[in-house]
């Protein structure tokens, strides 16, 4: 038996060690996948660990804020029995459509005055030869509206002043004011198909690159959608930015929705926008707002992977909205981008951010003659009321004033 002994605890040692390394080695092959190549230089790789690790999270327990009056005091400060003693969180609410706009119409003109004055300058003059229409055609390509558009706009201008034979002030501005509105096209179907069909949430998919502000825009546009009383639900598909999940779990706890995460760095976005339409599908929510990872355009692996994101979120329900974000500032630049978004996904609405003073406002119709989609929403800065919808002739008439 002595003779046996030593041969029996060299086996329990070794299965002691191997029970050791199991776990190690299960690990490392749950994280050997690895992103095809990063999204930004200076973004670090990072596993791609599928499958679990998805949070879905208790709705905030939120009371919302009343409005003070106009004496200070405060009216309606209806809080529910069941919430002594606990912990509550003020919902934001958004300033009134109204209030947005004027605000935005007003930041907007003091952005793009140089393009509506220079060209009003420039038609009003005494003497409108070719040297005149060769600045006019500078202007509006330094604006960004894109070739093809200033050229429609020029030839239309021209035989306008020649039949009307008028330089007056007004009646260019009128003219021009005109001609602006038919090219930025206010037929475009620019509402949000964020309406609850049958048992099933709408679902709005929001892609772009890196630093356009696409979780920003997430949690700004759950913010006005919770204020017209929808019930909403955010799901954080952006696993590559480590910060991404948390950023948008925080708009989330400010306007009151629960938010779908990973508690695995770089999981598998597909999972999380997946459980995140299961969840609101579970929960008889009105809308679920997926945010994706920024990727570049021109990284194949990367424009697949949110090709399969959509694919995977479709298998629960139909993508409702598809909302390319884009950094006006970036101008011809983000219309390259836009055209590879579009044959990967479907874009459906384009939401223009930075449109403030270092951005040049006819990439708007260049984007849309591009690619058919409309501009739908528009930022004009970080505030949480900057986001606001596009409306052809107010953005027309901030251009010329």
């Amino acid at each position: 038996m002595n003779d046996f002994l030593p041969i029996i605890l060299s086996i329990l040692a070794a299965l002691v060690v191997v029970g050791g390394l199991v776990p190690v080695l299960l690990k490392a092959r749950k994280s050997g996948a690895k992103y095809p190549a990063t999204r930004d230089a200076n973004d670090p790789q990072q596993s791609s660990a599928a499958g679990g690790g998805t949070l879905v999270e208790e709705r905030p327990e939120a009371v919302k804020a009343p409005a003070p009056t106009f004496d200070g005091t405060v009216e309606g400060a209806d809080v529910p029995d069941d919430a002594a003693g606990l912990e509550t969180i003020d919902i934001d609410t958004p300033a009134p459509v109204e209030g947005r706009l004027t605000r935005l119409r007003a930041r907007l003109v003091k952005s793009n005055s140089i393009l509506g004055k220079g060209l009003l300058a420039l038609l009003s003059g005494d003497k409108i030869d070719e040297n005149v229409w060769d600045e006019v055609e500078e202007t509006l390509l330094l604006a960004d509206l894109g070739t093809e558009p200033t050229m429609q706009l020029v030839d239309a201008l021209r035989e306008r002043v020649k039949v009307l034979g008028t330089r007056s002030p007004e009646h260019v501005k009128a003219m021009l004011r005109e001609e602006l509105i038919k090219l930025v096209d206010p037929s475009m179907d620019r509402s949000l198909n964020v309406e609850r069909k049958g048992d099933r949430p709408a679902v709005v998919l929001v892609v772009g690159v890196n630093g356009v502000g696409k979780t920003t825009t997430v949690g700004k546009l759950a913010r006005v959608l919770v204020a017209e009383d929808k019930d909403v639900l955010l799901g954080a598909a952006d696993t590559f930015r480590a910060a991404a999940a948390e950023q948008l779990a925080t708009w989330g706890q400010r306007v009151g929705v629960p938010t779908v995460r990973s508690d695995i760095d770089g999981a598998d976005p597909a999972s999380v926008a997946y459980e995140a339409v299961k969840a609101g599908i579970d929960q008889e929510v009105d809308v679920v707002m997926v945010d994706t990872a920024g990727r570049l355009q021109n990284k194949t692996g990367l424009m697949d992977e949110l090709g399969k994101v959509k694919r995977v979120i479709e298998k629960l329900a139909e993508v409702d909205e598809v909302l390319l974000v884009l950094d006006a500032t970036t101008g011809q630049n983000g219309l390259n981008q836009a055209r590879v978004f579009a044959e990967v996904v479907n874009i459906t609405g384009i939401v223009l951010t930075k449109l403030d003073g270092t951005a040049k406002g006819g990439i708007v119709v260049a984007i849309q003659k591009a690619l058919g989609v409309p501009v739908k929403l528009i930022g004009l800065g970080e505030g949480p009321d900057d986001l606001a919808p596009f409306d052809a002739e107010s953005f027309v008439d901030a251009l010329l004033n």
